[in-house]
């Protein structure tokens, strides 16, 4: 989990993996940095397959959590469907989401689950420590409904700007 540091195996053996490029990677770690002591959010555009979510743009969003900043997210609908209807013009789809947990670990929360929909997608959580990003973990959406949805683990994989 987290950072290319080892593969992730789905239930069917597959590969689980997010994959984005350096330049992406470190977009959201510095959005993260730049907002802290407080949550940065954003959208991941991309292209998804079953097992691998590929990160192609990285949309900054606003945080339009006013009463708890510090250690909750909210992406506004309208802002949310503005970037997925530029989005779908460029030819990409919504493949995740991240956001930052300012001195705390970059692991999901039972209100990060609670909030999450988009099954299928990537959520990508990085730990920010006294102002500098720390671990950045990704965790997928998976089940059929909120019933019974859960985070399964999933392995980040940082590709070479070039390699992208």
């Amino acid at each position: 989990m987290g950072d290319g540091q080892g593969a992730i195996w789905d239930a069917d053996g597959a590969f689980v993996v997010i994959e984005l490029s350096s330049v992406h990677h470190s977009a959201l770690r510095q959005h993260g940095e730049e907002t802290y002591p407080h949550e940065c959010c954003g959208v991941l555009l991309g292209h998804a397959a079953e097992a691998l979510n590929r990160v192609e743009a990285v949309v900054r969003a606003g945080n339009t959590r006013t009463d708890s900043a510090h250690n909750r997210y909210n992406i506004a609908p309208q802002e949310l469907v503005r970037i997925q209807r530029e989005a779908r013009e460029s030819g990409l789809d919504i493949v995740g989401f991240y956001h930052s947990h300012p001195d705390h670990p970059a692991q999901w929360s039972v209100t990060d689950l609670a909030e999450a929909h988009w099954m299928g997608c990537s959520y990508v959580i990085t730990s920010v420590e006294r102002g500098v990003a720390q671990q950045t973990n990704s965790f997928r959406l998976t089940g059929e409904g909120e019933d019974d949805k859960k985070f399964k683990d999933e392995e980040v994989r940082v590709v070479s700007a070039a390699a992208s």
